[in-house]
Parts: C-alpha cells; sequence; structure tokens
C-alpha cells in the first residue's frame, strides 16, 4: 500500500494529461502517471524522424495487407509507414461500431500529442454563451474570462505561432513569430476581405517554435524547420509534445512516476469513506492487477477512453458509472464536421514559389450565427485553405535525360485547397455504452460507439460548398470543384463529450473546475468534459482547462477539502 500511494494520479501521459502530471508536479505533488501503451522517449524513440524514403522497406508507404487488417487508421493522413509506430492498430484494439465511426488512437507515453495536427486557436466569448444563448446542450459553467489567464499560462511555455489580429471571434494569445501566407494566398485573403464585411483572412495559429525563446530553450527544444516531418517525433522539439515539453518539466522536479503498461480497468469507490481512492490497472505485458491511491485523481486518458473508465467504474452508489447520478455519463458526445472541400486552382504567379513546408494553413474563423441565431441551422464552422504549386516528379512521360530532369524540376500551376471544422450539436443519442458481452484481452468491456451526423450537419456542409465556392469565385480562383469526403464521424479525431461541465449536477458531470460533482476528487480535463465543440481546434483548451483544474485541485488539497 505504501508503495503505491502517491499524492496524485494521472491516467494518460497525452496533451492534457501532460500538463497535468507537470502542474502537479511542480505544485510539489508525487504524481503518479499512468500509461496504457509503451513507453516513448524524446529522440530515442523516433526511429524515422530522419530517413529518406529510400530508406524504409516501402518507400513510405502502407502495404496491401496492413490496409486490409487496418481499416479504420488507414484512413488517418497521417498514417504511414514512417508514422505507424505511433497509431493503435485496429486488429489489436477492436471496439463495437453501432454506427460507422472511425476511432484514430495512439497508445504510448505521448499519446497523440506525437501526432496531433497542431493547430491552436483560442475560444471566444461567444463559444462559451453559445449553449446558452441558442438552447443546446446546458450551459458552459465557465466563460472566456475565467480561461484566458490559463491559456496564456500554456501558450508561453507550448510556444505558439500567430499574428495579432484583434478579434473578436478567435482572441489573440501569447504569440511567437507568424508564418507567412505565400502570394496566391495573400491574393485571396485580400479579394475576400474585399468582398465581405464579416470575414476575417488570417495566418493559421500552430504549436511550432518560430523563434523559441528562453523558456523553449531551457527545455531542450529548437527551432521549426518546416520540414512538415512532424508525426515522426521532432528531432528539434519543435512542435510541442508531452514527449519534449511537459514530461519532462515533471520529471526534472523529482516527484514524477511514470509507469507505462498500464491498462486503467476502473477507480476504486470506497464505499465506507464515500470516496474515490484510488485506480485499478491491469498490465498490458503481464496481464496482472494493480491497484495505487492517491487523494486526487485526474482522468486524461482521451475524450472515449475517460468515458469508458467511468462506465466501467461501478459500485453499489454508482451503478451507472463512477459521478453518473445524472445518467448523462457518455450521452451528448460531439465531433467536428470534415466532410466539406473546394479544389480549384489559381492562374499566374508562375515566377513565385514558397519557402519549405510551412506547418500551418490559412484560416478564416466562423462567421455564421455569431453574436445572434440567423441561419436555418445552428452554430456554423471555421474555414481553411492553401494554395501550392505541385508537379516535382510527377511528369513520367518523358525519355530519360535533359528532358526529363527539366520536366520533373519544375513546379506546375497553383492549386487552391479548402476545408470546413464544423460545429456538431451534442445529442443525447450520440453516446457510448459498455458491450454487455465483449471484452478486450485486458478483461475490459469494448466500448460500443453509437454516433451519427444529423440534418443541422447537412445544412452546415451545404452553406459551406456555397460559400467557399462563392469567395473563391471572388478570390479570382478557377475550375473550382466542391467535394464531400462522406467520412464517417470520428476521422476528424476531435470527439468530445460524455463527460461534460455543466452548473446542475441533474444535467451534467463535471462542475466548473471540471470537478466531479458526486465525486469531488476526480477531476476530467481532456475532450471528455467538454459541453459543447466550438469551431475551433481543441486541444489548447484542454491544456488551458487542466491548468486550470490543476490550481484549484491543489489549492483545495492545502485547505483540507480533498483528502
Amino acid at each position: 500500500m505504501k508503495s503505491n500511494r502517491f499524492d496524485a494520479i494521472v491516467i494518460g501521459s497525452g496533451i492534457s494529461g501532460g500538463w497535468a502530471a507537470k502542474e502537479l508536479c511542480e505544485k510539489g505533488m508525487k504524481t503518479l502517471v499512468l500509461e496504457r501503451g509503451r513507453d516513448v522517449q524524446h529522440l530515442k524513440d523516433y526511429p524515422t524522424m530522419t530517413s529518406a524514403p529510400w530508406e524504409m522497406e516501402h518507400r513510405n508507404q502502407i502495404p496491401r495487407a496492413d490496409k486490409l487488417e487496418n481499416p479504420v487508421v488507414n484512413k488517418c493522413y497521417a498514417y504511414k509507414e514512417d508514422t505507424r509506430h505511433f497509431f493503435v492498430k485496429d486488429s489489436e484494439h477492436p471496439y463495437v461500431q453501432e454506427k460507422p465511426f472511425d476511432w484514430v488512437r495512439g497508445y504510448q507515453v505521448g499519446g497523440k500529442s506525437l501526432i496531433w495536427a497542431r493547430q491552436t486557436q483560442r475560444w471566444s466569448k461567444y463559444d462559451f454563451e453559445g449553449p446558452d444563448r441558442d438552447g443546446f446542450a446546458v450551459d458552459w459553467p465557465i466563460r472566456y474570462e475565467d480561461i484566458a489567464p490559463w491559456y496564456s499560462h500554456v501558450e508561453r511555455f507550448v510556444g505558439v505561432s500567430g499574428s495579432y489580429e484583434g478579434l473578436e471571434t478567435l482572441p489573440d494569445g501569447e504569440f511567437l513569430k507568424a508564418w507567412e501566407m505565400n502570394c496566391v494566398e495573400e491574393a485571396i485573403q485580400k479579394r475576400i476581405k474585399a468582398a465581405y464585411d464579416d470575414r476575417d483572412v488570417i495566418i493559421g495559429r500552430c504549436a511550432h517554435l518560430t523563434s523559441p525563446k528562453k523558456v523553449h530553450l531551457d527545455q531542450g527544444r529548437g527551432q521549426c524547420m518546416a520540414r512538415h516531418q512532424c508525426y515522426r517525433g521532432c528531432p528539434f522539439g519543435a512542435y510541442f509534445s508531452s514527449n519534449s515539453s511537459t514530461l519532462p518539466a515533471a520529471a526534472k522536479t523529482g516527484n514524477l512516476t511514470l509507469r507505462p503498461d498500464s491498462v486503467v480497468h476502473s477507480l476504486i469507490y470506497d464505499e465506507t469513506k464515500e470516496k474515490v481512492t484510488g485506480v485499478q490497472i491491469v498490465d498490458r505485458v503481464s496481464k496482472e492487477t494493480s491497484e495505487y491511491f492517491a487523494p486526487v485523481i485526474f482522468i486524461n486518458a482521451a475524450a472515449l477512453n475517460s468515458n469508458l473508465i467511468l462506465l466501467n467504474s461501478t459500485s453499489n452508489r454508482f451503478p451507472d458509472g463512477l459521478g453518473n447520478d445524472s445518467g448523462v455519463l457518455g450521452k451528448y458526445i460531439a465531433f467536428h464536421n470534415y466532410r466539406g472541400v473546394v479544389n480549384a486552382n489559381y492562374e499566374g504567379f508562375e515566377d513565385k514559389y514558397y519557402y519549405g513546408r510551412r506547418p500551418t494553413a490559412v484560416m478564416m474563423p466562423n462567421f455564421r450565427n455569431v453574436k445572434k441565431q440567423e441561419m436555418d441551422f445552428m452554430r456554423g464552422y471555421m474555414t481553411f485553405y492553401s494554395a501550392g504549386r505541385a508537379g516535382f516528379g510527377h511528369s513520367p512521360d518523358m525519355p530519360f535525360g535533359a528532358g526529363f530532369k527539366e520536366k520533373n524540376s519544375t513546379p506546375g500551376p497553383w492549386s487552391v485547397y479548402m476545408m470546413m471544422q464544423g460545429e456538431t450539436i451534442p445529442k443525447e443519442t450520440n453516446r457510448v455504452t459498455l458491450s454487455p458481452d465483449r471484452k478486450d484481452e485486458w478483461g475490459i468491456p469494448l466500448l460500443q460507439i453509437d454516433v451519427s451526423y444529423d440534418e443541422n450537419d447537412e445544412k452546415i456542409l451545404k452553406d459551406f460548398h456555397e460559400q467557399g465556392e462563392e469567395m473563391l469565385s471572388k478570390a479570382g480562383c478557377v475550375n473550382i470543384r466542391r467535394g464531400d469526403s462522406k467520412q464517417a464521424p470520428g476521422l476528424d479525431i476531435h470527439e468530445m463529450g460524455g463527460v461534460r461541465m455543466g452548473r446542475d449536477p441533474k444535467s451534467s458531470l463535471l462542475n466548473g473546475f471540471n470537478q466531479l460533482h458526486a465525486a469531488p476528487n476526480v477531476f476530467v480535463t481532456d475532450g471528455a468534459c467538454m459541453t459543447s465543440t466550438g469551431t475551433q481546434n481543441p486541444s489548447i483548451t484542454y491544456m488551458a482547462l487542466t491548468a486550470r483544474a490543476v490550481n484549484y485541485a491543489v489549492s483545495e488539497m492545502k485547505k483540507g477539502n480533498l483528502k
């Protein structure tokens, strides 16, 4: 018991779990981090970080046998031969799809922080006010002003590149030097801004060190080289990950104990003490069970797995899952609608090119239903676009010799790619449950996922297609083409909800500090806590909520309120 006792336990080592570990350890808490996957150490365990395509057996392609065996993860844009060691294989970790849902996972120390897209936009006041104003989900128990200082806190440590714009719909943050638009992107920006009063077009904000400061150099991180090989693990530590940033900071304090290969079975509820006392795990390799104890527990296993853990944590007091007095645990799952794309070409600028492989796109904050409900659908969407020139090495129909060399060293015409990131409305019918009869190899019930699009999502998609085509037309693009990927929910990798925050314990699981209403020493600060999804990429919000919750939890511990 004594060797298994800590001041705090964190379940998960990804983006939010790494932040929980750092903040707890730096506040003097002896902290155990439980990670269900293998250990991955920065640099040491990035086997392909500097590999050339010809150094890989399949030239960085996925062989057919892998595609057939793992059809879900093979849909992910980042899953290739050089990155597949950081992704969960469908065949090894099954789940039940009540409706089509592509669940992309990364089970290792660092989790999906090694393979995320690194886009970091703050929420605005309109996002936190949205559910209450427009009458969906439940009211967020916090507002922008509550989380703004914590956005700043995490941005300074993470390192976020961006431009200062003074926009209400996308608040400024603590920024490093912004990336630059290329000439075609700037031309499109100017024409869109001239044609519309309600549309702001800015360079994307991302967790990349364009101009590292002392706080980043002290972490051992360096400048981004615009290689766009990020999903392999960055040898420079130039993008933010738990492995290069927060976990080393936690370890530096001497207060961190990291236990990989620890599959969390459930949380332990003591009926006599009427509180959660610890965590039961199953060793991934040996299958042996162990128990660990702490007065405070943070659940950061990623949204759907955090739901699974709580649903599987049953007792006489909580027969339907830990903290589930409201009956909404596992319900109101939401995600981002990525289905819509618009492609086009742009004539001119044939004498222009650009530097490197910039790790972000041009973005446009949501302009639909921002200050009031005005469309025939609820909420809206962010828009991203980028312009580039392809053609290098893609002209094999030339004889070998000077002609072949010249043709394949010349860039092709400019093309434009535009995509949507639509907000979906949390619904009770979008839910996850536990399989009554199927378990994984560690004896844990499989997760059943019952999530789908609705009419509102279709209307948002239609509006994006219409507006995207119109904007690119006014911007001077030609050969404009709409596209619908028809991808299943989940492939956005932005699943949220199921353990939502709220003001009323009768309709929510967590309070304004991410604390379970019915089990106050348990905090959930990953995507599971989200009341709604907004239109922005969510990771920086998870980080800010985590840092804020840790600060509150430690304060309550010192007051003797969490024992």
